[in-house]
């Protein structure tokens, strides 16, 4: 059960049906999708060869609003884990007070062993098998794991070409020239800093020189490290499917960050063999440790960033931070969860930690309905206000209701919001 996603998210809903205002019925059917799309993608690929991939499109729960949730291209993914992730969105934006349900799509692929031309008509086959599920009123796909705006530019233009006009707000996360919102990119990142500086004012502890170790230095993680070095918290430890560096002085995260965006592994900058325009002249050279190594550093805050049922009963008891902030989704286990409980360990969980992203998919998505776009200072001090929020309103929860932990709390929210749609709408027919 602690390694299957789907059933991790259930059982964290069952922590949470005991102390929120639900009734069973109606909490019943919130652990069923509304439906599940299995698609088979012939795609030519450029070499010459046909190869035949699976992709998969949840709609959980549409009681609030349109379905919302990203795309992702992984080897990994399954129509359980798909599943799991439209769950977790349908909570996400019920905690964070959106319009919207939740959704999730993926394809089973290895982006890296495909070229540009391939990863474009694979999208476009992808789009055009789940075309009668989505719309901008409907369904919102949006960039997740191995997709970006680019991305979505192809699933928007794909289409739009069906619609026999342009569609910007069928999709969020594209590119600005095409509708996309400024601060975009970073704002599940950003989100995660925004947390984390949240938590440490409720804790009355200091972020400045607080020891950080962020597990996946992708999009979400290089963001999240960026802004609270920032901020003026020590990153001293982050990774890649390369392995991990770690330096107790503190990362040259703006280094590691230009060479990332160069194409560099973390591997390579351990190593010195630094890309583009990295000058790593602020620290010390840093160590080569393991991503598991990583998980157990002694350090302040963890916030695995990379996927999910990483944090397990395997490996809990080795974990030495006093916090953590997931910015990945589902990264902690039920099991793993409970011991963190009982051990006082905060831990900040995912449809709040991660939830920038939809948020200012939310605000790209309204943009677009206006026909307007704002400037990056309204995008984040919006995204600040709304993150913000759903935070204090989950630490009252957790206060007020003497709560086993944040988890709990935030669930408590996102279910009963959600149950009271379902109350008001009723069942048809």
């Amino acid at each position: 059960m602690a390694d299957d996603p789907f059933e991790n998210m259930l059982a964290q809903m069952d922590r949470a049906e005991e102390y929120a205002d639900v009734d069973h019925g109606v909490f019943e059917r919130l652990k069923h999708p509304e439906r599940t799309l299995k698609v088979t993608l012939p795609v030519e690929l450029e070499s010459g060869d046909v190869e035949v991939f699976e992709g998969y499109r949840c709609q959980f729960d549409s009681a609030r609003g349109p379905f919302k949730g990203g795309v992702r291209f992984h080897p990994s993914v399954t129509q359980g884990e798909v599943e799991a992730l439209a769950g977790w969105m349908t909570w996400k934006t019920a905690l964070v007070d959106l319009p919207y349900g939740g959704a999730k799509g993926g394809v089973i692929c290895e982006p890296k062993e495909l070229t540009d031309r391939d990863l474009e008509r694979l999208t476009r086959r992808y789009t055009e098998g789940i075309r009668r599920m989505i719309g901008p009123d409907t369904d919102v796909p949006a960039p997740d794991m191995n997709t970006d705006p680019q991305t979505m530019a192809w699933m928007m233009d794909t289409y739009s070409m069906y619609e026999g006009h342009s569609v910007p707000r069928v999709v969020t996360g594209k590119p600005l020239e095409i509708g996309g919102t400024p601060g975009r990119v970073e704002a599940t990142g950003r989100g995660v800093s925004l947390v984390t500086e949240r938590l440490f004012e409720y804790l009355d502890r200091d972020l400045s020189d607080a020891a950080v170790a962020i597990q996946g230095f992708g999009n979400v993680g290089s963001n999240a490290a960026r802004l609270l070095d920032e901020a003026g918290a020590n990153v001293v430890a982050t990774s890649d499917v390369s392995g991990a560096a770690y330096d107790p002085d503190g990362l040259d995260v703006a280094a590691l960050g230009a060479h990332v965006d160069a194409g560099g592994l973390v591997s390579e900058y351990v190593a010195g063999d630094l890309k583009g325009s990295a000058d790593r002249s602020r620290w010390d050279d840093p160590d080569a440790i393991t991503n598991a190594e990583l998980l157990t550093l002694d350090v302040d805050v963890l916030i695995p960033a990379a996927v999910e049922g990483v944090i397990t009963a395997d490996n809990v008891d080795d974990l030495r931070a006093s916090a953590i902030v997931e910015a990945a989704n589902g990264p902690t286990t039920v099991a793993a969860d409970e011991a963190l409980t009982e051990r006082d360990v905060q831990v900040v969980p995912d449809i709040l930690a991660n939830a920038g992203g939809v948020i200012v998919s939310y605000l790209e998505w309204v943009q677009n309905a206006q026909e307007f776009s704002w400037p990056l200072e309204t995008v984040n001090a919006e995204l600040e206000r709304r993150i913000g929020d759903a935070f204090d309103k989950t630490v009252e929860q957790y206060d007020t209701k003497e709560l086993p932990d944040l988890r709990t709390a935030a669930y408590t929210l996102a279910l009963e919001r959600t149950a009271k749609a379902h109350e008001y709408r009723g069942l048809f027919p």
